[in-house]
C-alpha cells in the first residue's frame, strides 16, 4: 500500500531513504508473542533493546501495532476498552523486544485489579534498564487528555526518552490536523523527557508507518 502523506510540519521527522529501507527491512523479519508479564518477576532477561507502545484505552494501539508489523492480528484489537491486563512481549526476531503496554486511564475490570496491573507498568517504566524509547499514542481528535498527561508526568519523572505517536490522523481535515500538531508541538516543550519530533499515523490509510520504523530501526 502507498503510504498517504500528511502536510508537511517541522515537527514531524524526515528520513533519508536509506533509513526509510531499514526500517522496511527490520519489519520485513519475523515477529512472534514471547510471553504477557503480569508481575515484574515474569520480566525476560534485558538481553536486547526494547520499545514499548502506551497510551489510553481506545486510542487505537493494538491496530497500530498491527499496522506496524505488518500483521493482521499480532496485537489482538478489541472494541471494549482496558481488556489488555499485561505487558505483551513481542520478539522482533532477536533483534529488538516490542512491549505493548495495558491501556490506561480507563478500564472494564475491578478497581483493585487495575490498580494492581497499573502499578505493574510503572515500576516496569522506571526500572527496565534496555528500555530505549517509549512511544505514547495520542488520539488526534481529542489531543492530550488527563490520563495521557498523567502518564508522561511519569515518564518525566522516570527521565524515561518518549515521543508523541498521534493516532487516526485520517479522521481530520489538513487544517485540523496542522493545527493538532501545533497544539502538541506545544505541549511536549514542558515535559523535559519528551522528544519534540512526533508522528502523524493511521492506520488504516498507513499514514506515517515508514517513519514510525525507520525511527526504530535507527535505535538499533
Amino acid at each position: 500500500m502507498t503510504e498517504e502523506k500528511l502536510p508537511s510540519a517541522t515537527a514531524i521527522p524526515t528520513f533519508e531513504s536509506a533509513q526509510i529501507e531499514a526500517g522496511r527491512k527490520l519489519f520485513s523479519r519475523p515477529v512472534t508473542f514471547m510471553l504477557g508479564v503480569a508481575n515484574l518477576e515474569q520480566l525476560p532477561p534485558e538481553n536486547k533493546i526494547e520499545i514499548c507502545f502506551a497510551g489510553r484505552s481506545n486510542v487505537g494501539k493494538s491496530s497500530l501495532f498491527n499496522a506496524v508489523t505488518g500483521r493482521k492480528d499480532m496485537a489482538r484489537t478489541s472494541n471494549t476498552p482496558g481488556r489488555t491486563q499485561q505487558l505483551n512481549y513481542f520478539d522482533l526476531d532477536g533483534a529488538l523486544n516490542i512491549v505493548d503496554l495495558p491501556g490506561y486511564g480507563f478500564a472494564q475490570a475491578p478497581k483493585d485489579i487495575v490498580e494492581t496491573w497499573q502499578g505493574v507498568i510503572k515500576q516496569y517504566l522506571r526500572g527496565r534498564v534496555t528500555l530505549r524509547r517509549v512511544f505514547v499514542l495520542i488520539d488526534s481528535r481529542h489531543g492530550f487528555m488527563k490520563a495521557d498527561l498523567e502518564m508522561m508526568k511519569m515518564l518525566d519523572e522516570s527521565a524515561v526518552s518518549y515521543q508523541i505517536v498521534l493516532t487516526k490522523a485520517d479522521k481530520l481535515k489538513k487544517g485540523q490536523m496542522e493545527k493538532r500538531i501545533r497544539e502538541v508541538v506545544e505541549g511536549v516543550k514542558k515535559h523535559p523527557a519528551a522528544l519534540t519530533k512526533l508522528f502523524a499515523t493511521s492506520s488504516e490509510k498507513s499514514t506515517g508507518l515508514e517513519a514510525l520504523r525507520a525511527e526504530i530501526a535507527m535505535l538499533l
